[in-house]
């Protein structure tokens, strides 16, 4: 895998119920980006293992190397990665379509998800006629309806507005309250300070971390401020 320089400590937060929330990335080449595509078999490593919940996904050694649709992931994109000839219901079903689910089912599954994320009156539009926000409420759909055991978020507040990355991050709080896994790369502080466990990377190694306990978001931000302020000034590593 090749990472660039580092110009900032990453930073990985956990959910409580199991929301990872990585905060990025400061690293040129977008190394961390490069672990969630390896974590979803869009790109090959080196060497090592790759696990989730005792099941190997890549394995050098044993000659593993599952693709994305065998290892029950679901991606969310910084720029939503949804096919403009496609309408958001056609985008949202396409990992569906994919693994061969019959259409009727696609439906049933489909319904709670729009009704959860506010997007029932949007699904027969095409990415183009609907706003920035609108579209990363499909691409989170099209996340979740395979009922994965993990949400990989590259940068999902990059490419919003204020208004709307508050929306995201209500919206993966109502999603990880329901149980679900997300783990999440960001340049995003405050997006970081949704997450109940942070975890800083430095030079591929987990080099700090930050649980959130008790603390409230803005309590927990000023926390993350502090170690990235100690990190970047020759602070000393923390296990």
């Amino acid at each position: 895998m090749c990472c660039g320089n580092l110009i900032e400590p990453d930073l990985v937060g956990v959910y409580k119920r199991q929301v990872i929330r990585p905060k990025t990335l400061a690293i040129e080449n977008g190394s961390v980006t490069t672990l969630l595509r390896m974590i979803a078999g869009l790109e090959t490593p080196d060497d090592g293992e790759i696990r989730l919940d005792g099941t190997c996904g890549f394995s050098k050694e044993r000659k593993i190397d599952l693709p994305p649709e065998e290892r029950n992931l679901g991606f969310v994109f910084q720029d939503f990665n949804l096919l403009d000839n496609f309408s958001l219901k056609d985008n949202i079903f396409l990992p569906l379509v994919l693994s061969g689910v019959d259409y009727r089912d696609m439906e049933k599954r489909l319904a709670p998800i729009a009704s959860l994320l506010g997007i029932e009156k949007l699904l027969n539009k095409y990415p183009y006629e609907v706003s920035g926000g609108q579209k990363q409420r499909a691409a989170v759909a099209r996340a979740i309806i395979t009922n994965p055991e993990l949400i990989l978020a590259d940068e999902p507040t990059g490419a919003l507005d204020s208004k709307a990355t508050d929306s995201l991050l209500r919206l993966f709080n109502r999603i990880n309250e329901d149980g679900q896994t997300i783990l999440m790369v960001t340049h995003s502080t405050k997006a970081a300070s949704h997450a109940n466990r942070v975890l800083f990377i430095k030079d591929g190694q987990v080099f700090h971390q930050i649980y959130r306990g008790n603390l409230t978001n803005d309590e927990l931000y000023v926390k993350i401020q502090d170690a990235l302020m100690l990190i970047t000034t020759g602070g000393e590593k923390h296990e």
